[in-house]
């Protein structure tokens, strides 16, 4: 049983997840091992995720790719020179946690910087500011498709801020392509297009000019194919 948890999967089967209350130190591997009787191999999503795209999704053949999920949390699936990079504590791709605004907040320490301002819930606080009343992610980018200026101006910064993050991941890894997936890959342009035009301004020329930003053709599949092949990559060795 191949597992994506949306954190960190330690070696040693259990899980930190900071967006599920009380997962600090969840003994994930052991509890479904027991109750199923199956080996049971964990994954973070965000592997899980570019294993999924480099395997089946849009960034097939490429050696050098980076899958950034931007939903209730943000994180990032690095593969360089065709091999996973997972980091000394399986933190690589920690992307929520870039600083992209001049001034600390308290807030950035539990979740991180980008993440505050550029997630689903980022987008919802953003809107209730502006609009005076709880709106939802969904609800602002239908409100932008329709045409109404405050909402795109959200996704906008939203998508701004991505940008700035994205620059540093290229500066830093000179991927041949970056795939945006996650619930808030939904925007589509609304959010891409300014990540794309920001990228552009603050990265190194010649790799921010060679890198494609893409939206995920796979969705939710993404993590289920990675894990598919994880599992199907276990089972041969």
């Amino acid at each position: 049983m191949g597992v994506a948890v949306p954190g960190l999967a330690r070696p040693d089967g259990t899980v930190w997840a900071p967006n599920l209350r009380k997962w600090t130190r969840m003994p994930l591997a052991r509890m479904l091992h027991k109750r199923l009787g199956l080996p049971v191999l964990l994954e973070s999503d965000r592997n899980a995720c570019v294993l999924g795209e480099t395997w089946q999704g849009r960034a097939q053949d490429c050696s050098d790719v980076v899958f950034v999920a931007v939903g209730t949390g943000i994180g990032a699936g690095i593969i360089s020179g065709r091999r996973l990079l997972r980091g000394s504590g399986e933190l690589a791709g920690c992307l929520g946690w870039l600083p992209v605004r001049e001034k600390f907040l308290a807030v950035y320490k539990a979740m991180g910087c980008l993440e505050y301002h550029a997630t689903g819930p980022g987008i919802g606080r953003a809107g209730n500011r502006v609009f005076g009343a709880s709106v939802t992610p969904e609800r602002i980018v239908a409100l932008a498709r329709g045409g109404d200026a405050r909402a795109r101006r959200i996704l906008a910064d939203a998508g701004d801020a991505l940008g700035i993050a994205l620059a540093a991941v290229v500066d830093i890894l000179n991927p041949q392509v970056i795939v945006v997936g996650g619930g808030m890959a939904a925007a589509g342009n609304l959010l891409l297009a300014p990540a794309r035009r920001t990228l552009r301004k603050w990265a190194q020329p010649l790799a921010g000019g060679q890198v494609r930003v893409v939206r995920s053709s796979l969705g939710s599949r993404a993590p289920l194919l990675g894990l598919a092949k994880i599992c199907f990559d276990q089972v041969r060795q």
